[in-house]
């Protein structure tokens, strides 16, 4: 459990990339309430344009740190699962825009992460996936609501319950992402958004 969110100013963004040294980061506990931090920070800086939201070449997010979960005690698991829907409803209801750029894996809480953003703009080598299925677990931070509106019913309830791998022109072509670009051009799409998005 070694995952990181690193926040730096690029001009009128803030950039907030998540870390882990194996290149697979994930949301720990410590790392949601730093984006909540950085959210508030986001909030109150008049300068902020917006946010940015990315992870490692390997992988956006690749989800919740399941071994953390597993030590949670039952009465502990609401407080989290809450905790992570305030950080996403932080994200989706922020005044400033809040753009994903999504390299590699995508999956799990880490999807929800991406769908709390207003824009999700992906390299060709992204896969989105929930496989809670395969786990027994749905999600509980607000991923569930967010994917129906965005691309339908039939095709969120297939994906929340086949867990299958979606690529990146799978993705746009059901109305994912936004864009999919070379992976030298993510970030020049996603600040252009950070500046611009309604």
């Amino acid at each position: 459990m070694n995952s990181e969110l690193r926040a730096v100013r690029h001009e009128d963004i803030l950039l907030l990339a998540l870390e882990h040294p194996n290149g697979l980061p994930r949301l720990e506990r410590r790392v949601l309430r730093e984006f909540a931090r950085q959210m508030e920070i986001l909030a109150s800086t008049h300068e902020l344009a917006g946010a940015v939201i990315t992870g490692s070449p390997q992988a956006f997010c690749a989800g919740a740190e399941l071994t953390e979960i597993n030590s949670l005690l039952a009465s502990e698991t609401l407080d989290f699962a809450r905790e992570g829907q305030r950080v996403m409803d932080q994200i989706e209801h922020s005044a400033k825009p809040v753009v994903a750029a999504i390299h590699g894996y995508c999956m799990g809480g880490g999807f929800d992460l991406a769908l709390a953003c207003r824009v999700r703009i992906c390299s060709r080598d992204a896969i989105f996936a929930h496989r809670g299925a395969s786990l027994g677990l749905i999600t509980g931070w607000g991923g569930t609501q967010r994917l129906p509106r965005l691309i339908g019913r039939s095709r969120a309830m297939e994906i929340f319950l086949t867990g299958r791998m979606i690529a990146a022109d799978g993705a746009l072509a059901i109305g994912l992402v936004r864009e999919v670009a070379a992976s030298n051009q993510v970030m020049q799409q996603v600040i252009a958004h950070a500046r611009s998005a309604p």
